[in-house]
């Protein structure tokens, strides 16, 4: 698109009802997941007394997984021709991990519990990308990609504090909130399959005797690509939240608490996600990643400076700001750079390495928290975003040039 068209004004009322429906799932899987990720952390240290070196290699292998996955799924989407199916298949798979959490208390179980759910997010994660790029306007494309991860992040939030409740009124019984887990990830299953239609493809949008052509990552494009290397780096300055959760608990907040930070973090991811989409339909999506960028700079100092509750609401205050400030123009980004017909492989290309970055990340934060203390985890978060900013800033025009020339 030579230029975003000044009517892209993101109204929430001209968004696509399948955008919508689509985040509603995405928010009760959230809903039900974050319950179990808010507390999973603690329950491997303080019950089961595991090492936070442990957490962080579980917590890398289970997302670089996840993502890995997608580049598999989101391929196999557009080899199909259609993406509703898998990203079923994947909800579902998850949903059905759920129940694993509250029926062992062993490790090995756990980590194949939590593989599980995440293999289930890399079958249904690309698809799903790929499902709202097909259904939304090329003039919404920002907004439509940021209400989904809004809803998203509302449910992201709501799992914490719903883990947070049921922790008080249960007396911190783990098993029963990871039973109570799994209801809203069946209605998410049942709302995919009941509310999301696929909109219908063109024929000779990917033609059968192309298609192996077609979904090869050789036809991704250069400032697909582009995009692909630039998400990567970005991940490798951000490790998992399970580190928020731990900080937490590291300045003493008691444990009915400190799901609570998550609730902070995802507080203010879902009020920034939609009106950071909706403004980079307007204005250079790669200036707004360099904004984004600089919070996480910030937010990893407050928190490895981090001695009382304020700078720790602080601290993932600035956490959920840069993720709504990137996470959607990714998205978008990727949906505005790549073939129509090769959307899934390239969403999925998007994740796989970025899966390997987070798992670098994942294990690297927690080498350094089981050798020098929770603040030179942060310490050395904000070293890799700075180098992060650098790569970002020596390549902005060449990542923007592309974008500004393509499009539908």
């Amino acid at each position: 698109m030579a230029v975003r068209s000044a009517k892209s004004g993101g109204a929430l009322h001209a968004i696509p009802a399948g955008v919508w429906a689509l985040g509603f799932v995405s928010m009760f899987m959230d809903i039900s997941s974050e319950m179990i990720h808010a507390l999973l952390p603690v329950y491997l240290v303080t019950v089961l007394g595991t090492s936070t070196l442990t957490v962080g290699f579980i917590e890398g292998v289970a997302e670089a997984t996840g993502r890995i996955t997608r580049i598999f799924s989101g391929a196999f989407s557009d080899r199909l021709g259609r993406r509703k199916a898998l990203a079923a298949l994947g909800y579902g798979l998850s949903a059905c991990a759920k129940v694993i959490f509250p029926l062992v208390s062993v490790v090995g179980w756990l980590v194949a519990a939590r593989f599980i759910d995440r293999l289930g997010k890399g079958i249904r994660a690309a698809p799903r990308d790929a499902l709202v790029a097909d259904i939304s306007p090329p003039h919404l494309r920002g907004a439509s990609f940021g209400l989904r991860q809004s809803l998203d992040t509302i449910g992201a939030f709501l799992g914490p504090l719903a883990a947070m409740v049921l922790m008080w009124l249960t007396s911190n019984h783990f098993t029963v909130v990871f039973w109570i887990a799994a209801v809203p990830a069946v209605i998410a299953v049942w709302l995919i399959l009941a509310a999301v239609h696929e909109p219908i493809r063109q024929q000779d949008a990917c033609p059968a005797r192309e298609l192996g052509r077609s979904t090869k990552v050789g036809s991704l494009g250069s400032s697909c690509w582009l995009v692909i290397a630039v998400g990567a780096i970005f991940t490798l300055a951000r490790f998992s939240e399970a580190f928020l959760v731990l900080r937490a608990q590291s300045i003493g907040v008691p444990l009915m608490l400190v799901p609570g930070v998550l609730v902070v973090m995802n507080i203010a991811y879902s009020l920034s996600a939609y009106p950071v989409g909706a403004l980079s339909d307007r204005m250079d999506r790669t200036m707004m990643l360099v904004a984004g960028l600089c919070v996480l700079i910030v937010a990893d100092l407050v928190l490895a400076r981090a001695t009382g509750v304020t700078a720790l609401v602080a601290g993932a205050l600035l956490w959920g700001l840069h993720m709504g400030c990137t996470q959607g123009l990714f998205a978008a980004l990727v949906a505005d750079a790549a073939p129509p017909d090769c959307r899934g492989t390239a969403f999925g290309m998007l994740n796989l390495v970025s899966g390997l970055a987070q798992f670098c990340a994942s294990a690297i934060a927690g080498v350094f928290w089981d050798a020098h203390g929770p603040g030179s985890t942060f310490l050395v978060g904000a070293a890799l975003a700075i180098l992060a900013l650098a790569a970002l800033l020596s390549v902005r025009n060449l990542l923007r040039r592309p974008l500004v020339a393509g499009g539908e």
